[in-house]
């Protein structure tokens, strides 16, 4: 995962000031030192670093953190907030034109995963904010990409504008917006054309591109694996475009981080998107005070009920809840509710979403692998309609013809059938406990 080595190395540092009652500026230089190198070795710029350093530090050695009941929670406060001013401070929205449609132009290398991002955009626009987008295949010097955003077109069941790879990307990407009016399109995707480095040629085009469009959004596609070569890009194409945002793609990867702690400071322009995932619904806006604090431990539960709301119906919810509540939630239950939060994304990266999850006991460094959740999918497959009502009835035969089916052992199965009369237990003691009090909230029981 991104930030996951700077991630550690910034929770041990802080931890070490948390619970002072006494702060003095020896402490604060020995964090600041420790920071320091914490971000030189996830390949954040060193410019970048310098300046971040000197404000914390300003900061932290200032009377009313010295002279504070505790001086070591503000001082955790101001690394938290200096972290998330350094990626940008607050949300950049995408642009929404006056006068219909808005016109982003996708611009990148080759590599980077701009196509793919362009769909993925598309997509995010409809689902979470009700647009209607048309994607256009403005690279007309490689068939396979014009191929691509039409595969992704059927795949999201989205119109896809094209001419073939004749045609001049300007006439194509001008006659695009003449369809989205006509076809009542409120966004227009320009996927335009990409190389394997800058050049003059390529920045000639888009720059045609924007002069004739006079797009109300750029947005350079760049992948965070490619370290400080990102932001070298990034400084390039806006010294050239004036880019107005930047989508980092692959953050799920093992990448360092540094190109997303840099990039906002070269470019001066904000990460509007980043891509965690290879499905098309793995696109998300960018909340900088969110990810700091992720990165320092702190959790992201707003991101995480975003997730439950957009993935996990509210009727269905209910009824789930009223099950709990009567003890009457069967492995039927179990393997719906698994499948909804199976919707949210990877498990190990909803539990770095739980403030203080990290510190929980057997937590730390455990790695929630998912293929233990095809596994359960699995048991719970093989089981009969009466077994899963009544797990009561699974005796020793029965436990042997299910490892069979689900190419288990029995004692997987046995491990399971323990942990599900376990966890109703739980849930009728959190119910009973419960009574009386009314109020909403999401059910995790396999978590």
């Amino acid at each position: 995962m991104a930030f996951e080595g700077l991630s550690d190395r910034l929770q041990e540092t802080v931890k070490k000031i948390t619970g002072k009652g006494r702060v003095s500026e020896q402490d604060v230089n020995i964090m600041a030192r420790e920071i320091r190198l914490a971000l030189l070795e996830a390949d954040v710029n060193f410019k970048v670093v310098k300046d971040f350093i000197k404000r914390i530090k300003e900061r932290a050695v200032g009377a009313d953190v010295m002279e504070s009941l505790t001086p070591g929670q503000q001082v955790i406060k101001i690394v938290q907030d200096e972290l998330s001013e350094l990626m940008g401070g607050s949300q950049s929205k995408i642009a929404v034109s006056d006068r219909s449609p808005t016109v982003i132009m996708m611009v990148g290398l080759q590599g980077a995963g701009k196509t793919t991002t362009t769909g993925k955009l598309a997509n995010l626009l409809r689902k979470k904010h009700n647009r209607k987008p048309l994607l256009v295949a403005c690279d007309v010097y490689r068939p396979a990409a014009i191929k691509q955003l039409q595969t992704l077109g059927v795949q999201l069941d989205m119109p896809v504008f094209e001419k073939g790879t004749e045609a001049n990307p300007v006439d194509i990407a001008k006659d695009a917006i003449e369809y989205a009016k006509e076809n009542h399109h409120d966004y227009v995707l320009i996927d335009t054309a990409g190389r394997l480095h800058i050049d003059d040629d390529l920045m000639g085009e888009l720059g045609d591109i924007k002069t004739e469009l006079n797009p109300d959004e750029i947005f350079l596609v760049v992948d965070s694996m490619t370290g400080q070569d990102a932001v070298n890009v990034a400084e390039s194409f806006n010294d050239k475009l004036d880019i107005s945002g930047v989508v980092l793609t692959k953050l799920d990867g093992d990448t360092r981080g540094g190109a997303a702690l840099s990039i906002r400071t070269v470019t001066e322009k904000p990460i509007k998107f980043i891509g965690v995932g290879e499905k098309l619904d793995e696109l998300e806006e960018f909340h900088p005070e969110r990810m700091a604090s992720r990165i320092l431990g702190m959790g992201d539960v707003l991101s995480l009920i975003e997730k439950a709301e957009s993935n996990i119906d509210e009727k269905q919810a209910k009824e789930m809840q009223e099950k709990m509540r009567t003890a009457s939630f069967t492995f039927d239950d179990f393997l719906e509710q698994m499948g909804q939060v199976k919707q949210m994304g990877p498990l190990d990266e909803l539990i770095g979403m739980i403030p203080g999850a990290n510190k929980m006991k057997g937590m730390k460094n455990a790695q929630i692998d998912d293929k233990q959740i095809v596994q359960i999918e699995a048991i719970i497959q093989s089981m009969t309609a009466k077994e899963r009502h009544t797990p009561s009835i699974i005796n020793a035969s029965r436990k042997k013809r299910i490892a069979r089916g689900s190419g288990t052992s029995v004692s997987q199965v046995n491990r399971l059938l323990k942990q599900f009369n376990d966890m109703q237990k739980m849930m009728k003691q959190m119910m009973n406990s419960q009574k009386g009090k009314k109020g909403k909230g999401m059910n995790f029981p396999f978590m």
